[in-house]
């Protein structure tokens, strides 16, 4: 995700969503000596941001093919507006050069696995598990991992962990020579001798990137402070995954092991709160990130007993229970049971919300969201097909989706059309355009939009297939001629097979 108008779209390889932390995976690659000397433009002491881009769209093309990957626009929306606010601040204090702003994509990926994990990748692609959501408290505990996340890209650590790679380069390539030479006497010591240098290298990589941590919350708590949230978020967020990494190594926690919580770091963050006096204000439960947790519980939770937890907790909840843990409770409710199709209960569960969160606007709005995904979920488009899709991604989504359901397909059409040309990479905005278009009639632009799908999603070969089938449509006697139509197509397919080009000679 970038800046406000450039939306991310959808993401899926058996991902690296799941269990890399950005650094990490780069530090994996130096066992590789095949792909261990990446190419580099200009400078060789240090990847471009060029290179690091080619690099970062590489890895993203897997992602978005990976089906843990998630594209919830409610919640993904949330987590754009914290990470927007963290850009801006990031710009203003000068953190982001003009070079990467224009280069780098800026897009975070969620995904649904329930590992406490987020990561940093090259091109300033960043991933976010829900597992990492579920377990904040506030949003400002959510802002300061993306801040920490943040500042990885804007102090270059990627290009120069590869960097240091590039250095340690030479003996790695031998000891990996002498493993091979190794296997035709003993395949044990040719695994041992490779497996060695492997491990070594990759101690070296991981000592080098504790400083890049400490330099990341350093830099991340300024762009923290600057775009207005909490300081503390940084010292309870570290603190929570201090204990985690007391009390658990059962796999579920890779953000420990890449970002390892020491007493050092955890101190610094709180003498450096400490020093921001702030005139102290009586504190307000934030309900839209109590719901936004809910629903990222549900949504990364793998059966349905799990899922019919949230409904027993929502049953169980004491009188005397705050009113955001009521909220949460009576949301994740909801939400699961419109998850396992229990429509009615679903929606007495979100009619119970309304009275809750009276008086806070933005927490109204997410309840009224709620209420309209679970109508036309039940096939009552008319809820969602009201909502004002100008307030926001959620609403012209899911309006969207009701409108082309009875039959205002042409008008869901313009209104796709005028979001799709701001935020391009928004790929489920493009299917359901794609949609609006088939449901007129009209099979060029259907395509068309299709294509631009696949676009988003880096799948340049997909979107070529479908650029070529809407040119063999345009050119078929007794289409109706859309010569405007065809030359946008011709241009994009063009595009494209440069892209492809480009692929072919990366590798």
């Amino acid at each position: 995700m970038t800046k406000p108008n450039d939306r991310p779209g959808p993401v899926r390889t058996r991902m690296a969503l799941r269990p890399v932390a950005a650094l990490c995976l780069v530090a994996a690659l130096v066992g590789q000596p095949a792909r261990a000397q990446l190419p580099t433009l200009g400078d060789t002491s240090e990847m471009n941001s060029s290179a690091e881009r080619k690099l970062g769209e590489k890895i993203a093309r897997d992602l978005y093919r990976d089906p843990d990957y998630l594209d919830d626009p409610v919640l993904d929306e949330y987590v754009l507006d914290i990470w927007t606010q963290l850009l801006a601040a990031a710009r203003a204090r000068g953190e982001i050069t003009t070079e990467i702003d224009q280069r780098f994509a800026w897009q975070v990926l969620l995904g649904k696995e329930r590992i406490i994990n987020a990561f940093t990748l090259p091109g300033a692609w960043l991933g976010l598990q829900l597992g990492l959501v579920n377990v904040t408290a506030t949003k400002d505990e959510l802002a300061s991992v993306l801040a920490h996340e943040l500042s990885h890209v804007t102090q270059r650590h990627i290009s120069r962990l590869m960097t240091q790679q590039n250095r340690q380069g030479p003996w790695i390539l031998g000891a990996m020579l002498l493993g091979a030479l190794a296997a035709s006497k003993s395949a044990d010591a040719a695994n041992a001798l490779v497996a060695g240098s492997q491990a070594l290298a990759m101690q070296n990589q991981l000592n080098f990137s504790r400083d890049m941590e400490r330099e990341a919350d350093r830099v991340g708590y300024g762009v923290l402070t600057q775009a207005g949230f909490a300081p503390q978020g940084f010292v309870t967020m570290f603190d929570k995954l201090e204990q985690a990494a007391r009390l658990n190594d059962s796999g579920n926690f890779p953000y420990l092991r890449t970002h390892p919580m020491t007493t050092e770091r955890i101190a610094d963050m709180q003498g450096r709160a400490q020093l921001i006096r702030r005139t102290p204000t009586p504190a307000e439960p934030d309900l839209v990130h109590a719901m936004m947790v809910a629903r990222s519980r549900v949504l990364s939770s793998p059966g349905v007993d799990v899922t019919r937890s949230y409904l027993a907790e929502s049953e169980t909840l004491p009188p005397s229970a705050s009113r955001s843990r009521q909220v949460s409770a009576l949301y994740a409710a909801a939400f699961a049971s419109a998850k396992l199709r229990d429509l009615p209960s679903a929606a007495r569960l979100a009619a119970k919300l309304g009275p809750l969160t009276a008086g806070d606007a933005k927490a109204a709005r997410i309840v009224t969201l709620l209420s309209a995904e679970i109508a036309l979920q039940a096939g009552d488009p008319k809820p969602a097909a009201a909502l004002p899709d100008a307030s926001g991604r959620p609403e012209l989504i899911l309006s969207s989706q009701a409108r082309i359901t009875t039959g205002r397909a042409a008008d869901t059409a313009q209104r796709l059309q005028t979001w799709v040309t701001l935020n391009p990479r928004d790929a489920q905005a493009w299917q359901l355009l794609s949609s609006a278009y088939a449901a007129q009639g009209q099979r060029l632009r259907a395509i068309e939009a299709d294509a631009e799908a696949q676009v988003a999603h880096l799948d340049f070969q997909a979107a070529m297939d479908r650029f070529r089938a809407a040119q063999d449509l345009a050119r078929k006697a007794g289409t109706p001629a859309d010569h405007v139509e065809a030359s946008i197509v011709d241009a994009r397919a063009r595009q494209v097979q440069s892209l492809l080009r480009e692929q072919a000679a990366e590798r």
